[in-house]
């Protein structure tokens, strides 16, 4: 059974806990997360414009390897603010979800750079398995209405959220933005996990959920460079190619290829960012006017 529930334990006096339907403008709350043998308390960053009502959309923002969800809450205020729209910001912090593989990989394994059968944790106990229970929670808070969400991830977000979708096939995002991720897992079941599906629990899983998402795949002009500290550099990886604007087209050019092959539904769009590089505020820009105009 999952028990979800503000947790007031260990904060400042100052800390704004305060969340429902009359949380006007920005704060964050305490979200705890519990089922048998697991618990993680995240901090949940919102803004909710003045003019919110039941059935303002419902945006989730997903940070980067820098575990700043404040700083990617703030990077939608504005749009938040002309678009009417509530924007929720979790934070995985290193602490309670260490490494890549508590965040990035969901911790779907124990090691999800070296999965096995015997490995595999409980779906419960996945990063994914929180996404959908914390929309609930916030609709109830906010007495909102919406049956679906729409969800933004930039780099170790991006990586987030598209494993999310392919994970987690029954969620109810309605749109989504993956941006700029350093590396992907490829709907390919003939490479190993992560990079492909192969050894993996969705080895023998359709993809066609995933395809038929309204998805929008971005990624900076100048996101080109080889040398970045946080891009990962293997075999794998590197097969996807140089730096993560070549390897974003692939992963869209193979997706896209597999759903013609398959005859699947293929509701993806590809967007390559003028004049930007890495920047999440100018991805933030950017995935606002793909998700809101």
């Amino acid at each position: 059974m999952l028990l979800i529930f503000i947790s007031c334990n260990n904060i400042n006096e100052n800390d704004n806990l305060a969340f429902n339907q009359f949380s006007k403008g920005s704060g964050f709350f305490l979200y705890n997360y519990r089922t048998s043998n697991f618990n993680k308390t995240l901090r949940i960053y919102y803004h909710i414009p003045q003019n919110a009502t039941a059935t303002t959309p419902i945006l989730m923002v997903f940070h980067g390897t820098n575990r700043n969800a404040s700083d990617y809450r703030d990077a939608f205020i504005n749009t938040a603010n002309t678009k009417n729209v509530i924007v929720i910001s979790p934070e995985f912090s290193e602490q309670n979800f260490p490494q890549s593989n508590q965040y990035n990989l969901g911790n779907v394994y124990v090691n999800g750079d070296s999965p096995t059968s015997n490995s595999l944790n409980s779906e419960a106990q996945w990063t994914f398995s929180i996404i959908e229970p914390l929309f609930d929670y916030i609709k109830i808070q906010l007495q909102n209405t919406n049956t679906k969400y729409t969800i933004f991830g930039h780099s170790a977000g991006a990586q987030f959220i598209h494993r999310f979708l392919m994970f987690k096939p029954n969620n109810r995002v309605n749109k989504a933005v993956i941006s700029a991720a350093g590396w992907y897992t490829f709907p390919d079941k003939t490479i190993p996990f992560p990079y492909g599906l192969k050894n993996s629990i969705l080895e023998n899983s359709s993809v066609e959920d995933f395809f038929s998402k309204n998805v929008f795949v971005q990624v900076g002009e100048f996101d080109n460079n080889p040398t970045d500290s946080n891009l990962r550099h293997n075999e794998f990886s590197d097969a996807q190619g140089e730096h993560r604007l070549e390897r974003t087209k692939n992963y869209v050019d193979f997706c896209k290829q597999q759903a013609e092959t398959t005859t699947f539904e293929f509701n993806w769009t590809f967007h390559i960012h003028k004049n930007s590089d890495h920047n999440y505020i100018l991805a933030a820009q950017n995935a606002a006017n793909l998700l809101f105009n």
